[in-house]
């Protein structure tokens, strides 16, 4: 009863069940998601014609099978004295280490900055949107630096100039080594095209969201307009939050919006990582296969917002 396979040799859709049912989706599992499809849009109907404006999280879905067995439990969080500070108090956190940016069009916007209800609450059997929170970030073409990889190599020295860091990949993030997945560069662009001024306001999160799953196994369970961050923006969020890392016990921070090709390994293979990590009274910078999970990592990802005015 449970198998969606119906024995129609050569059909197209015996073909299309039966991957289904090699993913374990079951015809019990598709009438669920139907029936919780027709659910909402029974709901959003009735709201409409109500005259209300609404904003309705997408049904639960089948989770992606890429990578399923790339995800642990874990029990590791945030450390105690972590909060997320206002726009005007990160501005003024990061105002010392970007002295050549200007804050006044960031604080600005941040006075008319949308709620949150435009990301899912749940997502792929994940609570996502009570870990998320509005970050200010410097955009590194705007004077900070000439590339990409310059701007990780600064970041990683102003975080340094605050607290002890380990960093064995200085010289090593040209673009041969570090590069950003696609679909972070075009969220970025898109990002830049819509805010104007030094600073980017993006709603963020700084990895509870994907606890103890692999870097690649992130990339496959995004939501819709989900992103995933660089270290580049990870380590501004460290410099204007650095309660976030103070205990080995804290959830190490991975960065599934870059690639980096360690040469040493692999012939230069793409299925490396950057992260931070507490240890041994450091912030650790390293790069780690994308492949692995563990219950002391996590990802940092963020999400496109809708128009900013």
């Amino acid at each position: 009863m449970g198998t969606l396979v119906i024995q129609t040799p050569y059909s197209e859709v015996t073909a299309t069940l039966e991957l289904l049912d090699r993913w374990g989706v079951t015809r019990n599992g598709l009438k669920d998601f139907r029936k919780a499809t027709s659910r909402i849009h029974r709901e959003v109907a009735l709201l409409i014609q109500g005259g209300e404006v609404v904003s309705v999280s997408p049904p639960p879905f089948m989770s992606s099978p890429f990578f399923a067995d790339e995800e642990r439990e874990s029990d590791y969080g945030y450390p105690p004295g972590f909060a997320v500070r206002s726009i005007p108090e990160q501005l003024l956190k990061l105002a010392p280490h970007f002295p050549n940016l200007d804050p006044e069009p960031a604080l600005h916007l941040s006075r008319s900055l949308p709620d949150l209800s435009f990301i899912p609450e749940v997502w792929m059997g994940r609570e996502v949107r009570r870990w998320v929170n509005w970050y200010a970030v410097p955009r590194w073409e705007r004077g900070v630096s000439s590339s990409g990889g310059e701007a990780v190599e600064k970041v990683l020295e102003m975080l340094a100039s605050t607290r002890f860091v380990y960093n064995p990949y200085k010289g090593a993030f040209g673009p041969e080594h570090l590069r950003i997945t696609e679909r972070t560069v075009v969220a970025l662009r898109m990002l830049s095209a819509s805010q104007k001024g030094d600073y980017l306001l993006i709603p963020a999160q700084f990895g509870f969201s994907h606890r103890g799953r692999s870097a690649r196994r992130v990339r496959v369970v995004y939501a819709p307009h989900e992103f995933g961050l660089g270290s580049f923006i990870t380590g501004c969020m460290l410099l204007s939050h650095p309660e976030r890392l103070v205990e080995e016990a804290d959830l190490h921070i991975c960065c599934p919006g870059e690639e980096y090709h360690n040469l040493e390994t692999n012939g230069g293979s793409s299925l490396h990582a950057p992260f931070f990590r507490f240890f041994g009274g450091k912030v650790w910078f390293e790069v780690r296969f994308c492949g692995d999970a563990d219950d002391h990592y996590s990802s940092a990802s963020a999400f496109f917002p809708p128009k900013l005015v």
